[in-house]
Order: structure tokens, then C-alpha cells, then sequence
């Protein structure tokens, strides 16, 4: 502590704990990119998407993605970026501050549909799909999740069984996100062989992707069913690296890291309207954030919020020197979601009766989180991941 307060740099509110010294030039240039966008093209519509419960111009979106590099942003090849993990996550962190809906699009795509391929893919299939999912020309899913079976993949009802040297699939998959709209389907299902991947492409006859309403979570997202109604198959459909349930477990520990980051970009999002709303709003004569209760509630966000952003830098300066395990994703994912919304729900104590209308981002992001919280993995399965590493003793059955 030898430095004056002179002669250190001035207390930035907006980066309190200085984490921009992690990041370089180019990790600053890609946040930029993707932040512009988003305020370009999401920001000014997001609240009559969310209202209307639809996204209309998600392929043109997905087009619009694909041009500045986030489709598959942290791959290699098949005219993915290759961008470092914590590229992608400032990525993650800024969709998610705009909608987690967009976050979720990218994260769908790059994360499981695409990872999936490029992971346990044959190169036929990595060069018929890749491509075309960089550039957002082509839409993807991810079929894991079933009516009645969340957070328990390896009881999935969905098979396949062989006829000659074809697959036929039968079987349901629910709370898909892009499946309506998707070019080709990442399905998982039970054969003789154990669970097995596919690409499905979704114009095969017997398959169809419905898409479920009334939502009042992700509401600017699409979420469909998917139908597979012997649905016949090539030989070459199966992913020939993915055998077992770790293969798509593998790929949600992908989507898991970007939500650490995402999740982040949410409480941002919130805090950053609270402190504006209490620096303006005037109750008793004088701006609301000059009382002491209101600036206890802001010093805790700020707290949970940065210390948040700080962890997601950790896991990925880890994840980009291949250290990351599985059981720090949980960390991550179980901390990060649990004090987003939290931040979210505080920021609307502030803001008061404003703080539910779709004036301000709030309400939305609070919502949209309610449903963060529960996918890649609800916040009691993180617990128990962390529960076993930490005893060494399986709490799951």
C-alpha cells in the first residue's frame, strides 16, 4: 500500500474492482462489437418483443450474428471465430444484457447444436453443417430435455432403432430453444447401443417442432416441442464421437459456462438502472439514492455483481488453459444465476411500482432469469454436483 491516493487511478463506478485489466485490446474490441450490436438492433425493440411474446426477426438476427462472429464464436474452423473462451463469454454477458433470449439463441447454437457437431461429428457432418451455423444461414437445436424428464436425461423415453442400415427415431423433446425455426436438430436418444446423438435435418418426414405459448419467461425466444414420429434416418445422421450421456452432458457444461457470464449481463443491466433511477427519483425532498437504505442495497449489488463478473473471468482464463472442471461450471453457473436474480428483484425494490413496467428492463430480466435458473441444470442438481465433490459421497439416488 505504498501508493498516494493521488496517485492511483480514479474509482470507476462502473468497474469498481478494476477487472478491465484483465482483459486485451482484442478481449475489449470483441465486448465493443457485440455490445453495439445489441443496442443497435435489440435494445430498441426488445420491450415490444418481449410484450408480443415472439422473436420476428430471428433468422435475420442469427444472419446479423453470424456477420460479427458469435455463431460458434470459441470454435475452430468451418468459418467459426475462434475466439478464446473469455471472448465468448464478454459476449454472452453482453447479449444477456440486452435479452437472455438473444444470449439463449447463441448460446443454443454455439454452445450445444454446434459443439455438439464439431465435438462428436463426423467431418461429412461438420462440413455439410458447420458453415452454414457460423454464418446463421442455418438455425440449430438441441433435443435432450423430454416432457418428463429434466433433470434426469438418462431415463429420456426417445429411441432409435436400426432398420437395415437406417435409424429410425421416435420419441418427444420439450422446452427447446430455436426448434421451430431450426435447419437441423441435435437429438439424443436410447439405442441397443446405449444413448446415441443425431443430426436430424428438420424437413425429414415425421418431424415436426410446435411451438409452445404462453410463456412469461423468455417470452422474446423461441421455445418449441419437438415430435419425432418414425422419423427415418440415414446411417450417417448418428454422431459417431457420441456414445453415452456424457457426450451431451459435455455440451451443456459449454452452455453452462456462457450463463455464468450471461447472468451477469442481466444483474448489470438492473443495477445500472437502479443507480439512474435513485440518482433522479426524488421522494421526501431529495434523489432516493441519497438515503441510507437505499445505498446499503446498492453497495450489496455492486458486491455480488463484480464479484460475480470476477468469477466468470476466473473459469475463463481456466477454461482457456483447458483447467476447467465440470464441478467449477456448477460453481459458477449455481452462484452467478442465484445472485442475478437477486440483484434483479433489489434493483425493483428501488424503482418501486416503475420497476413492473416494460418502461424500464427490470421485470423482463427478472423473469427471464426465473427460467436461467432452471435450465443447463436447476439450481438443487449445481448444489449436489458441489455437494458430491465437496463429501465425495453421491446424493443423487
Amino acid at each position: 500500500m505504498s501508493a498516494t491516493p493521488s496517485s492511483l487511478p480514479p474509482f470507476d463506478p462502473g468497474d469498481p474492482l478494476g477487472i478491465d485489466d484483465l482483459l486485451t485490446d482484442e478481449d475489449r474490441a470483441v465486448r465493443a462489437t457485440v455490445r453495439q450490436w445489441a443496442a443497435d438492433r435489440v435494445l430498441p425493440q426488445i420491450a415490444d418483443w418481449y410484450e408480443r411474446g415472439e422473436l420476428p426477426d430471428i433468422r435475420e438476427l442469427a444472419r446479423e450474428l453470424g456477420a460479427i462472429g458469435a455463431l460458434g464464436m470459441s470454435l475452430t474452423g468451418y468459418g467459426c471465430a475462434g475466439a478464446s473462451h473469455v471472448q465468448y463469454g464478454l459476449a454472452c454477458l453482453e447479449l444477456e444484457a440486452a435479452d437472455s433470449g438473444i444470449r439463449s439463441l447463441v448460446s443454443v447454437q454455439g454452445s450445444l447444436a454446434m459443439y455438439a457437431i464439431w465435438r462428436f461429428g463426423s467431418e461429412e457432418q461438420k462440413q455439410r453443417w458447420l458453415p452454414g451455423m457460423a454464418s446463421g444461414e442455418i438455425i440449430g437445436c438441441f433435443g435432450l430435455t423430454e416432457p418428463d424428464h429434466g433433470s434426469d436425461p438418462a431415463s429420456m423415453r426417445t429411441h432409435a432403432r436400426r432398420e437395415g442400415s437406417d435409424w429410425v427415431l421416435t420419441g418427444r423433446k420439450m422446452w427447446i430453444t430455436n426448434g421451430s425455426v431450426a435447419g437441423v436438430a441435435v437429438v439424443w436418444a436410447h439405442t441397443d447401443d446405449g444413448i446415441r446423438g443425431f443430426a436430424v435435418p428438420t424437413d425429414s418426414p415425421g418431424f415436426s417442432a410446435p411451438e409452445i405459448k404462453h410463456k412469461w419467461s423468455l417470452r422474446a425466444s423461441v421455445t418449441s416441442e419437438l415430435v419425432l414420429d418414425e422419423v427415418r434416418l440415414p446411417a450417417d445422421a448418428v454422431l459417431p464421437g457420441a456414445k453415452g450421456l456424457g457426450a451431451p452432458l459435455r455440451c451443456l457444461g459449454q452452455a453452462r459456462y456462457g450463463i455464468v457470464w450471461g447472468a451477469m449481463g442481466a444483474a448489470r443491466t438492473c443495477f445500472e438502472t437502479a443507480v439512474d433511477y435513485a440518482r433522479t427519483r426524488e421522494q421526501f425532498g431529495r434523489p432516493i439514492g441519497g438515503f441510507q437504505l437505499t445505498q446499503a442495497k446498492l453497495a450489496d449489488m455492486a458486491l455480488e455483481l463484480h464479484k460475480g463478473v470476477l468469477l466468470a473471468h476466473h473459469l475463463g482464463r481456466r477454461c482457456d488453459a483447458g483447467t476447467l472442471r465440470p464441478e467449477q461450471i456448477s460453481f459458477g453457473k449455481l452462484n452467478n444465476v442465484r445472485e442475478a436474480i437477486e440483484i434483479c428483484r433489489t434493483s425493483r425494490t428501488i424503482l418501486g411500482a416503475n420497476g413492473i413496467s416494460l418502461e424500464y428492463p427490470v421485470m423482463r430480466h427478472a423473469t427471464n432469469l426465473e427460467s436461467v435458473l432452471t435450465y443447463e441444470g436447476t439450481a438443487e442438481m449445481h448444489q449436489l454436483v458441489l455437494g458430491k465433490a465437496l463429501t465425495g459421497l453421491d446424493a443423487f439416488r
